[in-house]
């Protein structure tokens, strides 16, 4: 790995679609009436204030892809999700993913 790539963090890209293929779990971390205006099938609705008094309701032993609006939240739930011991991505915006579907 070159020193710019360590810098700036880069590294491989991850296939979201064979993650989500795989059985990975879907954690949408916006508001309930975010949510409920449109989501991904098989996302599950835990609200990124809800987060981490919520982790048992995310298992460990399968990867965890976060989304939200714009990826922003998402973000932040990956670092919560990450310093608790999970396998996690962060898939950005939920109509990003859609295409998984």
């Amino acid at each position: 790995m070159g020193i710019l790539s360590s810098l700036f963090g880069s590294k491989p890209k991850i296939d979201l679609g064979e993650l989500i293929a795989q059985g990975a779990q879907i954690i949408d971390v916006r508001s309930p009436a975010e949510y409920q205006s449109g989501h991904i099938k098989k996302a599950k609705n835990i609200p990124l204030d809800k987060l981490a008094a919520s982790l048992k309701k995310i298992s460990k032993d399968k990867p965890v892809i976060t989304c939200c609006a714009s990826g922003m939240r998402s973000a932040s739930a990956k670092s919560i999700l990450q310093k608790a011991g999970y396998n996690v991505h962060n898939g950005g915006s939920w109509t990003a993913l859609r295409k998984f579907e």
